[in-house]
């Protein structure tokens, strides 16, 4: 049984308070719950802060898996890209052994077929003219065989389809079928038939289907011997292994004679067999006259070139004319008397007899329907018979009589239909009729409308422009409107030399891919030496080579000096830097541009030998003589010296010289790794095409770039050549990445990047920019309203002291009471206290269960608002 009893709390609200006979109190509870959501706020703080340290772990333990997988992945493509690029010069060596090795080593006719290859092994060098992408070394190709172009299999397969297509769709059906019509190649337009459209995926030589990708072979290559007849046709087939572009020209040996066969026969590559002699031909001339006075040469001889007095067909004029032209007319009527003797010949300068009179024997009226013999003198007279000829029509017949000259016009009224077959109209047989209705079918572009009045069904092609961008991305479609892809542009851009002189024609769109024409006009650069003229050599890029002439300076002795110019020799310069310590690098050493001493004079001089023996002798001494590459010396001992074709210079190579058999030697561009591929040669080496790998400045991307780029580039080249063109992965100290394209050096330290700062309170927020921030530049003070809610926190934070210290007091009061009621126990026996039952109702029975969840809701919402604030 409890008791109600009404309490006044700090808050000046109302709390019940019921007392129970065992001594309980409800107030205790209400105490209760408020820990209880002190509690609750407090784990929900502890449960974000381990939330956001969790995060924190997985973020950081992503990165650095994230980081090894890309270290991992780039060391190991590197070491694999590095491995192929190595293999390069091995895969062209071995391509062209059987060549060289059945010709003596003689490779100079390979250039075209060497620049095919090359491109083949360079990624992204061949270029689909179709679909404009790069051709990969595992997709399927097909090679045209007049240009040797090189299209991806689908690509051409739809071309090929397309192209028959259009050029069947205006066919009736009729025509269509009794034609094999062709399909042109997209770049050369050389024609295929329509059976000859690409199927199935074969290597260059058309051995091997579907070839497997090797790296030590050419690409899409089977490597067998070509073995294709060369063209034109000799008897012989290509020595070198499949490969794509032409087949070179033929390197066999054959004897045989020159032109005329007069010289004997000699031995000669089998692509230049044929030879002049040089010796006049001597045949006889088709005027049969004179004899042929051309040096040896091939085909019919000439028409003989002398001039003779001839007379013309009739005999009435005379005139200088060639030799080769004998019969000649005169432009003058004949004018000699027919055997009529009242007509006179009308034939211009003939030979022979002028014939009988065109007017004697028997002659047709103009019907042609009566025939009478009368003099030359007298006309035909017309028969009076109806004309009876076919007029225009074809359909009708003359009705005058017998007349001169031409028919008249069809006049008779017919009825005629249209051209389109609508319509009928009663007219004149020689007028066309044709309706005003317009056709509605759809052209054979299958986009617009014929709209021609009176289309017979047979619409003419669209002739309207099609207009579409093509794939050069420069030019749209000149053609009319059609169906299917386009034809690649017909534009030609020009690639030029250095010089300007020589001008390579491409097709648009690849004039950026393309390397410039090699021009065979002669470098007008002025000498760098004391030379007064440099050596002639072909137009080129960069600096000018090397000059190779003898020196010819003066020496003490007298003698000319007869070393290679040496006023602009590369030298290396060592010992420049001193190291500091065992810890820094040596530095490679650096060649620099400077004049050589002309060297010690070793022409030698006569020895007086007995006149019995007088005669040449080996000096026991080194030959010296400069050999045919021009840089190196013969290095026998002092031998026989023979003289070739007179020539006197004595530093020349003789016969009995050795034979240079080293590799180049001479010095590459600053920066370039790589060997010559030439042997040892006397003009400059070829540019360096061979493809470098170096990496980004954000070190994440391999990138490919041509030797001779990076070399002849300057600082600011290089930098842009050595970007990825990617956003810059570095860090800021900051916390943010870097906005730059991948650059050099270091990142910009003003961040630009917004923030949010937040008051001291955490209630209020503001987006700044990340370096003001850093800097202490801009700062969030408390307004009003922070200040008013700190307050309130404050205030209800005084109040749950205040609850807390009353609760105290209540407790030692209850604890007091129940000391007294003990002490009354001991007299209840004598005096007993009636006491009144009070019966409680639902509400005050029921209230304490309802109002503590209500208030724990509103206090835990409370607590959420002002953490979403903040």
């Amino acid at each position: 049984m409890c008791v109600g009893k009404i309490t006044g709390n700090t808050d000046g609200g109302i709390l019940p308070s019921v007392r129970c006979h065992r001594g309980e109190s409800m107030e205790k509870r209400t105490v209760e719950s408020l820990k209880f959501n002190m509690a609750l706020k407090l784990m929900y703080f502890y449960a974000e802060l381990s939330s956001q340290k969790k995060f924190d772990e997985i973020k950081k333990a992503n990165q650095a898996a994230a980081k090894k997988f890309v270290e991992d992945q780039f060391s190991s493509s590197s070491e694999e890209e590095e491995d192929i690029e190595g293999k390069h010069g091995k895969i062209l060596a071995k391509t062209f052994t059987t060549y060289t090795n059945q010709t003596d080593g003689d490779a100079s006719e390979l250039e075209r077929t060497r620049q095919y290859v090359n491109e083949a092994f360079q990624s992204g060098a061949l270029t689909c003219l179709i679909c404009i992408a790069s051709v990969k070394r595992n997709q399927a190709v097909w090679s045209c065989s007049g240009c040797f172009c090189i299209f991806h299999m689908p690509c051409i397969q739809k071309w090929a389809k397309d192209s028959l297509f259009l050029i069947s769709s205006p066919l009736t059906d009729d025509d269509f079928g009794k034609k094999d019509y062709p399909w042109p190649c997209p770049k050369c337009r050389f024609e295929y038939k329509r059976s000859e459209a690409p199927t199935r995926y074969y290597c260059y030589c058309g051995k091997v289907e579907d070839p497997e990708l090797d790296a030590w072979l050419v690409p899409h290559s089977c490597g067998q011997v070509c073995e294709r007849e060369f063209k034109p046709p000799c008897g012989h087939k290509c020595l070198l292994l499949c490969h794509p572009g032409p087949c070179p020209p033929c390197p066999k040996m054959v004897t045989i004679a020159c032109y005329c066969k007069k010289a004997k026969p000699v031995p000669r590559r089998c692509s230049t067999k044929e030879w002049s002699c040089q010796l006049p031909c001597g045949r006889k001339l088709p005027c049969g006259q004179h004899n042929c006075e051309n040096p040896c040469h091939p085909g019919n001889c000439q028409s003989c070139p002398r001039v003779s007095k001839q007379r013309c067909v009739c005999g009435r004029q005379i005139a200088e004319r060639l030799c080769a032209c004998p019969f000649w007319q005169c432009e003058q009527v004949c004018g000699r008397t027919l055997p009529c003797g009242n007509h006179t010949c009308e034939q211009v300068c003939h030979s022979g007899p002028c014939g009988e009179c065109p007017r004697s024997g028997k002659r047709p009226c103009p019907c042609e329907k009566s025939m009478c013999v009368l003099p030359c003198t007298e006309d035909v007279p017309t028969c009076g018979d109806s004309c009876d000829k076919v007029l225009e029509c074809g359909i009708h017949r003359c009705s005058q009589r017998c007349h001169r000259g031409p028919c008249e016009i069809c006049r008779q009224e017919v009825e005629k239909q249209c051209r389109c077959g609508k319509h009928t109209k009663r007219m004149p047989c020689h007028k066309p009729y044709l309706c005003e209705t317009k056709c509605t079918k759809i052209r054979d572009c299958q986009k617009h409308q014929c709209k021609r009045k009176c289309c017979s069904g047979n619409c003419p092609p669209c002739d309207q422009f099609c207009g579409r961008m093509l794939g050069c991305r420069n030019h749209k479609c000149p053609s009319v409107c059609h169906r299917g892809s386009c034809y690649p542009c017909p534009e030609t851009v020009d690639v030029l030399c250095n010089c300007g002189k020589t001008v390579l024609k491409v097709p648009c769109g690849r004039e950026r891919s393309t390397k410039p024409p090699k021009c065979k006009e002669l470098c007008s650069r002025p000498p760098t030496c004391h030379h007064p003229s440099q050596e002639k050599h072909s137009c080129h890029f960069g600096p000018c080579p090397a000059c190779r002439q003898s020196c010819q300076k003066v020496l003490k002795c007298g003698h000319l000096c007869p070393a290679s110019c040496h006023d602009e020799a590369l030298v290396k310069q060592t010992g420049l830097h001193q190291p500091a310590g065992p810890w820094e690098q040596p530095s490679e050493p650096a060649f620099i541009q400077t004049a050589l001493p002309c060297p010690p004079c070793q022409i030698p001089i006569p020895t007086p030998l007995p006149c019995h023996s007088a005669g040449p002798y080996s000096c026991k001494r080194f030959c010296g003589q400069l050999l045919d590459c021009q840089n190196h010396t013969c290095m026998k001992e002092c031998h026989k010296f023979t003289k070739v074709n007179g020539n006197d210079d004595r530093q020349k190579a003789s016969p009995e010289c050795s034979q240079c058999e080293e590799a180049c030697t001479k010095p590459r561009p600053p920066g370039c790794p790589h060997s010559c591929i030439l042997p040892c040669h006397p003009d400059q080496c070829p540019p360096c095409v061979q493809m470098l790998k170096i990496k980004c400045h954000c070190k994440l991307t391999n990138l490919y770039i041509e030797c001779i780029k990076i070399t002849c580039a300057d600082l600011k080249e290089k930098d842009l050549l050595s970007s990825c063109k990617n956003q810059c992965p570095k860090e800021l100290p900051c916390g943010h990445r870097c906005k730059e394209i991948c650059h050099s050096g270091d990142c910009p330290q003003n961040c630009n990047q917004k923030v949010k700062l937040r008051c001291p309170c955490k209630r209020m927020k503001k987006e700044l920019q990340c370096s003001k921030v850093r800097e202490g530049q801009v700062s969030l003070e408390c307004d009003t309203l922070c200040k008013e809610m700190k307050r309130k926190a404050s205030e209800i934070k005084e109040a749950e002291a205040k609850a807390a210290i009353e609760e105290e007091k209540q407790r030692q009061q209850a604890e007091l009471e129940a000391f007294e009621n003990r002490l009354k126990g001991r007299r209840k026996n004598k005096r007993r206290k009636d006491e009144v039952e009070v019966e409680q109702s639902v509400w005050q029975k029921y209230k304490n269960f309802i109002m503590l969840p209500i208030c724990g809701v509103a206090v835990v919402m409370l607590a959420w608002l002002m953490a979403y604030n903040n």
